[in-house]
């Protein structure tokens, strides 16, 4: 287990069924795409608690109880620090997520989210490691589609800058990006990766895991989807 001086946060949202991966479920119903949702959260956190971190946090929002998998994610989440989300558009929970999270382990957050299941221990570590280093402020992931998959900081308090950033955009990778170089100078780039939003997400992201991993494992059983 490689360690790092940094937390790592996952900002997610209970995977319940008609809330969960909406764009998803208009193809292929609402239970598959939060079961496909709670499969992708879990290889996630599968991934965070390899990591020898400060502290393990998630910020979490949604009915878990409800949730696809509940049993599971309770189990799995019980190494994590759960803090509920606070604040009302995703910008400002994003921006409270990673105060919070400081106010857990004190030092640098690096902050992913749900959608990425292809992510492994290595490049979390990987990318916990670029924040820690010499002069740099930041580090950022962006995401195919636009938007961003990772985000770090040395000091999280930074994460102020999130704040008014139009999120679910095609320009809000750009947005972000642009924002953290002014709030914090040097900026480490981390490799672009494809979020899971749409139907035509599932195979690529599932092709790039290890045969038996949940999302995997749950994309396969889904069959073709066009």
């Amino acid at each position: 287990m490689r360690t790092v001086a940094c937390t790592v946060l996952v900002v997610a949202k209970s995977p319940v069924a008609g809330l969960a991966k909406t764009r998803l479920a208009a193809t292929i119903g609402p239970g598959a795409a939060a079961d496909l949702a709670a499969a992708a959260l879990l290889d996630t956190l599968d991934a965070v608690r390899a990591v020898g971190a400060s502290a393990h946090v998630v910020a979490l929002t949604g009915d878990l109880g409800r949730a696809e998998r509940a049993d599971e994610l309770a189990e799995v989440l019980a190494d994590f620090v759960v803090l509920a989300q606070r604040g009302d558009g995703l910008d400002e929970r994003l921006a409270a997520a990673h105060a919070d999270a400081a106010a857990v382990a004190p030092g640098p957050v690096l902050q992913i989210g749900m959608d990425t299941p292809q992510v492994d221990a290595e490049l979390l570590a990987a990318s916990a490691e670029s924040l820690t280093g010499p002069d740099v402020g930041g580090v950022f992931g962006p995401a195919a589609d636009g938007g961003w998959w990772a985000l770090g900081l040395t000091d999280p308090m930074s994460a102020a800058f999130l704040l008014g950033i139009p999120m679910s955009r095609q320009d809000t990778g750009a947005r972000t990006l642009a924002g953290l170089e002014r709030a914090v100078g040097t900026v480490a780039h981390l490799p672009e990766l494809t979020d899971v939003d749409t139907v035509d997400d599932l195979w690529p992201v599932a092709a790039l895991q290890p045969a038996g991993s949940r999302f995997r494992s749950a994309v396969e059983r889904l069959g073709p989807t066009g």
